[in-house]
């Protein structure tokens, strides 16, 4: 009986920690799903897209310490201030909490803005936040990477 119960317990314990396992992982793609269709709003910026997929109360920090409400970060990569050519996220690492995912991952990206050409790489930490089912941007800091 003692021997019974011992196993069920271990059993129990094996199916909690794998439900657990599993679950991450599905929050986990859930999560770069949205940062991956981030990366592609970059490059290819649209109101509605960019909206979607960032918080109104968006606090979007750059390497130069400027800092953009969602308002103005969506308004400079539509007319062109900020343009992305291409963009690749390298070693990107995500850390689920509750309902918030911290990204980190260093961006390296061919820029034209203001249609002045030059290739950049700095690191990103992004925190997104489960709003309504879904992953929402609400913060993001750039800076430059040691040398």
């Amino acid at each position: 009986m003692k021997k019974s119960l011992f196993v069920f317990a271990l059993l129990l314990i094996s199916f909690s920690n794998w439900a657990q396992t599993k679950n991450v992982s599905k929050e986990e793609n859930a999560v770069a799903n949205s940062v991956e269709a981030f990366r592609k709003a970059l490059i290819n910026p649209s109101e509605n897209q960019l909206k979607e997929l960032t918080s109104k109360d968006l606090s979007y920090g750059h390497s130069s310490g400027v800092l953009q409400n969602q308002e103005l970060f969506i308004e400079k990569l539509l007319n062109g201030e900020s343009d992305f050519v291409t963009i690749e996220f390298q070693n990107q690492s995500i850390q689920i909490s509750g309902d918030v995912a911290v990204v980190r991952h260093n961006l390296a990206a061919h820029t034209k803005d203001s249609g002045v050409e030059k290739d950049i790489k700095i690191g990103i930490m992004l925190v997104w936040q489960k709003q309504k089912g879904k992953w929402l941007l609400v913060a993001r800091q750039a800076f430059k990477l040691p040398s």
